[in-house]
């Protein structure tokens, strides 16, 4: 059988000459994290908790670089995030919306700019990486009133309908002309494949890419 007592439900009543009684180890637990709380929310509030706001800013602040690049004939010396995609530097700091964000991750080519003559998809291309490159995009192939050849081509065969395509494809097609993938229907095919056209003009653009090429 146990012996133990039951703890009192109250402590005893103290004379007015008597100290309190020491904290038990709960209040002085309960205590501790309270104030300690405090302290912190106030460090927090006050913005100065670890460092310091310039040292809170800097660490916030992405990592950039600056890059210089030629597009559409013009120099542009640019500081962006590191981050940055060549589709986004184009659009948003330089203004040239032709190039269209549709996948946002290299599978559909609306974004296909030429870089140093070559197709690229101008989403998966890290601006960073351009130092000194020739960037070319549908901005930069008429020579101002008179139509590239592949772009009236487009014209001619009816080879677009909402047009959201069109640049990349027209890109992709001079690409393909420059890279002389244009023996046969199938060859343009193939080497455009990258290309989608969610209106299902490919019979057309495949025409026009023949008859560009033809006056070659």
């Amino acid at each position: 059988m146990s012996t133990e007592l039951p703890e009192p439900s109250a402590p005893p009543p103290t004379g007015a000459g008597e100290s309190s009684p020491a904290p038990t180890r709960r209040t002085f637990i309960a205590t501790s994290t309270a104030v300690g709380g405090a302290l912190v929310a106030g460090g927090v509030i006050a913005g100065t908790f670890l460092a310091d706001p310039e040292e809170a800013t800097a660490a916030e602040r992405p990592p950039s670089s600056r890059v210089s690049l030629t597009v559409n004939g013009t120099r542009h010396t640019v500081t962006v995030d590191n981050r940055t995609s060549l589709l986004d530097l184009l659009r948003e700091h330089l203004g040239l919306t032709g190039s269209k964000k549709g996948c946002n991750a290299g599978a559909c080519g609306a974004c296909t700019v030429l870089v140093d003559g070559q197709r690229h998809n101008a989403c998966l291309t890290l601006a960073v990486r351009l130092e000194g490159a020739e960037v070319t995009t549908i901005e930069g192939l008429a020579e101002g009133d008179q139509l590239h050849p592949l772009q009236q081509a487009f014209i001619e065969q009816d080879a677009f309908q909402c047009g959201y395509c069109t640049p990349g494809q027209i890109l992709s097609g001079v690409g393909c002309i420059q890279e002389g993938h244009t023996g046969s229907p199938e060859e343009i095919r193939e080497w455009m494949s990258g290309n989608i056209c969610r209106c299902g003009c490919y019979v057309k653009i495949v025409r026009a890419v023949e008859q560009t090429a033809g006056r070659k």
